[in-house]
Formats: C-alpha cells, structure tokens, sequence
C-alpha cells in the first residue's frame, strides 16, 4: 500500500502508537560505528523520531539540530532528553520535502526517514546540507521484508516498497568528484521488540565524506 507520509500521515503514526515499539529503542547502532573518531562539530538529525539518535550524539558532545514533521514524535524525543543533552539540541518540526537549513552540518544523518518525496531524491536534498569536509551518514531500509514488529520505523510488516533503497543506488546517487564513499553496506540484523518479539531488519549503511574542495 502507497503512503503519502506526509505530517498527516506521521502524526497518526505516533498518536495511534504504531510507532510504540521504536519510542524508547536505544539509539542505531550503526551510529557510533560510523562516527567512531569524528571530532564532534555540528550535525543534523534528519527525521529524528523519537530522537535516540540525536541524543545520542548530543551526549557525545555534537551541537545538534533535529528534525521531524511530527509534534507527536518531537514531544517524545525532548521528554526523553536529559538535561545534559538537552543544552546541545535543538528540536525543529519542519517538512523535510521542503524545509531548508540556514546553515550546513559538519554531519548530516538520517535514520529510516522517509518523507513525502522520492527516497533517493531526499538523500540528494540532506546530502547538501553538508559541509565541505563533513560526514553523510544515511541508514536505511532494505528491499528485503522485516519479519515481525516494527522495521526500525514502527512498520508493522516491513518497510513500505516506495520507502527502500540499496546501498548501490544511494552510491550512484553520490558524485565521485564530489564525494568520497566511506561505507556503503547492506547489513542484517535481528532485534527484540515489544512482548520479546523478534523483528529482522536489512539495512542499507552509506556513509561518505564531501571533498574538502567542495
């Protein structure tokens, strides 16, 4: 079934609880592996949930702004932060298919999100929010099916077609005079969801690093 993911649709999505499993999920364990010796600047968090992900780097010492269309999720992620946290995070409710940044990231990341424009045309659009030498880090989801709740987004049966990717074509995506391709992955995992259910996830991990020069 074709979903429109707009602020509609998201809202819903968190005020229904479809996305109760992943409210409290520690952060992507992708997260500090690919970060794992950047020297913490400033970063984005591009559809930040319930923002695991962007408390996770807030702690790490990254200013970070997070951004989501949905007040419900927003609400979640800023009652979750502690107070430590909270001093490098700015929460922003925006439509990621149309808002823009005033200014670029020493890391943009984005986890699962998916908007209401084409998932390879959103990865185009956050990737230029990076700065010349700075850090692009997409986790998403794969053309294989989650088994069980809650593929990392609260999808009860997997992640929507429209919304999954390969890494190769998040790579084609990525100019080689512009970027260098640092990972570029398809991983599976299996995580325990609400009532110790299993859920088995494929991934898609890029990470690359903009030229200096551009």
């Amino acid at each position: 079934m074709a979903h429109e993911f707009d602020r509609d649709y998201w809202e819903r999505h968190w005020r229904e609880g479809g996305a109760g499993s992943m409210g409290g999920n520690p952060p992507n364990p992708y997260l500090a592996r690919e970060t794992e010796g950047l020297t913490p600047g400033t970063a984005l968090d591009a559809g930040c949930g319930a923002g695991a992900e962007a408390i996770w780097l807030a702690t790490h010492g990254w200013q970070v702004t997070a951004v989501d269309i949905s007040s419900e999720a927003l609400s979640r992620a800023a009652e979750r932060a502690t107070p430590d946290a909270s001093k490098n995070l700015r929460w922003v409710e925006a439509d990621l298919s149309t808002w823009t940044p005033d200014e670029r990231f020493d890391l943009v990341t984005t986890h699962y999100a998916h908007p209401a424009m084409p998932q390879l045309e959103f990865y185009d659009r956050v990737a230029g929010w990076v700065v010349p030498g700075g850090t692009l880090l997409i986790v998403g989801h794969g053309q294989g099916h989650g088994q069980g709740h809650g593929h990392g987004h609260g999808h009860e049966h997997g992640p929507p077609a429209e919304a999954s990717v390969t890494a190769a074509a998040i790579k084609a995506r990525l100019d080689e005079t512009v970027w260098e391709i640092v990972t570029a992955k398809e991983e599976h995992r299996t995580i325990t969801g609400r009532g110790g259910a299993e859920a088995s996830l494929d991934d898609v991990v890029v990470r690359a690093v903009r030229h200096p020069a551009m």
